[in-house]
Order: structure tokens, then C-alpha cells, then sequence
């Protein structure tokens, strides 16, 4: 969705961003290249320390949210780093022919809306997004799919003030984040009851999933 160009999701905006404008880190004599993936557990990061207040406790498995954060980073700058056409320095976003564009978001979209859907189904904590719509819904007994509307528009503003503050302009944020925004949720809610549908969830380790309630 980066590389279509038509703006990213609402949710990982920030991130790119961030590592759009803050790309080189210097300590000293220490200088490292800040990704995309790399941004994008660090801002997860900052809600992962919201999160834990909003719990208003703090629990070790809280933790694997994290970890996931992490690796979904690392495997985001790989994805960048093999396939040409993901690779802005190879390909510069936005350059492919109009259609080929279009299909990459829609194909996208549906891909991200799928995958959180499967997250939520799941007891191991997904992202810290998610994990904090999961958590935020079921500790204060608030409809899970009206929180996720509401978390992705705030997650829209705040990446609007963050692109107009770093560059004057809409930076990752365009049309398409407007799109996403409208209809991410409405797509997992109906994945969600198609899921529910024709599949019911068991875990394979009870204790394991017991640790993961909240």
C-alpha cells in the first residue's frame, strides 16, 4: 500500500512518517538508519505504555504484543528489501503504471482487514493496535467493531497533525488513508461474521490461553 502511493493505512501512517522525516539516528559516534519497520514498532511502543495505563496494570504476556510489533517490523523492511517493486529505491513509489497501483491497495486493504480479523480471533495478543482495541472493548464492555471505527479516525487525525507539522503537506496520508479509514472496519466486521459463520475457534493449550485473558 506504501508503494501504490494512494496514502497508507491510518494505523501504521505515523510510522511512515516518522520515517519519512527521521531517517538517521547520531549518539556520539554511533549512527544508525531508522526503517520503516523500525519506526513502526516505536510509535507501537509508545501505545504499548498507554495501553498498560489504560489496564491500569501490567501483565508479562502484555509483552508478546510487543514482540509481535517487533517482528511484523522486521519482516516489513524485508519484504522492502526483496521485492522490487516494494523498494522505493529501486521503484519509487507511486511509479507504477495507474492499475497495477489500484490493485495493490485494494489487494492490500483486503489482506490487512483479513489478518486483524484473524488476530482477534486468536488468544495470542496481536500488535498493540490491536491489542488495544481488543483489550480497551473488552475491559470496559464497549462494542469491539464501533472501537476500531473510532480508533482508526483517531489514529487519522493524529496523522494528519504529524505529517502537517514535519513536512507542510500530506506525506502517506492522502485519499486512499480517507478510504481506509471509512471502510477498514467495516471490513473486519465482515470477515469477522463470515468467520464466525463457518468456523468455530478452539485452543489447541487452554492453560496457555487462560494467561492471555484479560
Amino acid at each position: 500500500m506504501a508503494a501504490a502511493d494512494f496514502g497508507v493505512s491510518m494505523i501504521v501512517a505515523p510510522a511512515y512518517i516518522l520515517s519519512e522525516k527521521i531517517n538517521i539516528i547520531n549518539i556520539g559516534a554511533f549512527s544508525h538508519e531508522l526503517t520503516f519497520g523500525e519506526w513502526s514498532y516505536i510509535t507501537q511502543g509508545v501505545l504499548f505504555i498507554a495501553f498498560c495505563i489504560a489496564m491500569k496494570k501490567v501483565k508479562l504476556t502484555y509483552f508478546v504484543s510487543f514482540l509481535t510489533c517487533v517482528i511484523y517490523g522486521y519482516i516489513l523492511d524485508m519484504w522492502q528489501k526483496i521485492i522490487p517493486i516494494l523498494n522505493p529505491d529501486i521503484v519509487p513509489a507511486g511509479s507504477m503504471d495507474l492499475w497495477i497501483r489500484v490493485v495493490m491497495f485494494i489487494v492490500g486493504e483486503v489482506f490487512t482487514a483479513f489478518s486483524v480479523m484473524l488476530f482477534f480471533k486468536s488468544y495470542i495478543y496481536p500488535q498493540v493496535v490491536d491489542l488495544f482495541v481488543k483489550g480497551i472493548a473488552q475491559k470496559y464492555n464497549i462494542n469491539q467493531n464501533k472501537f476500531k471505527k473510532l480508533f482508526d479516525m483517531g489514529c487519522l487525525i493524529v496523522s494528519v497533525i504529524l505529517t502537517l507539522a514535519l513536512f507542510k503537506t500530506f506525506v502517506g496520508v492522502e485519499l486512499g488513508t480517507i478510504i481506509i479509514a471509512l471502510v477498514n472496519g467495516v471490513l473486519i466486521g465482515f470477515f469477522s461474521k463470515l468467520y464466525d459463520k463457518y468456523v468455530e475457534t478452539i485452543p489447541l493449550f487452554p492453560k496457555v490461553a487462560k494467561k492471555f485473558e484479560f
